[in-house]
């Protein structure tokens, strides 16, 4: 798993963000966190998954882990939409595009 070096925190995220991460370094539960990382597939913009979705099988194996791109953290669906926008809304005032993996350096990592 990447993280961007200047990830895209919720609000009620920042304010417990060495928890959350530390539950994610730690493969734990992590209620109502959510991750916002680069789309799976080239139809999305981005997507929004639970950060319990980490301790599926699937994303036991490392090269499974290493697909992700983690923008963002939020606290609760709600506030994952809120950065959603934030990170939209950024990326299009400064290009007129969507080409958000572009706009934040990944390269061209849409599938």
């Amino acid at each position: 798993m990447k993280w961007y070096k200047k990830l895209y925190l919720g609000e009620n995220a920042e304010k417990s963000r060495y928890k959350v991460f530390g539950r994610i370094r730690m493969n734990k539960f992590s209620f109502n966190t959510y991750l916002i990382v680069l789309p799976s597939n080239k139809e999305n913009i981005l997507d929004i998954i639970s950060a319990n979705m980490l301790l599926q099988p699937y994303f036991k194996k490392k090269e499974n882990r290493e697909n992700l791109y983690v923008l963002g953290i939020a606290d609760g669906k709600d506030e994952a939409l809120e950065v959603v926008r934030t990170i939209i809304d950024e990326v299009y005032t400064n290009t007129g595009s969507f080409n958000i993996s572009g706009y934040l350096h990944f390269g061209d990592r849409r599938a």
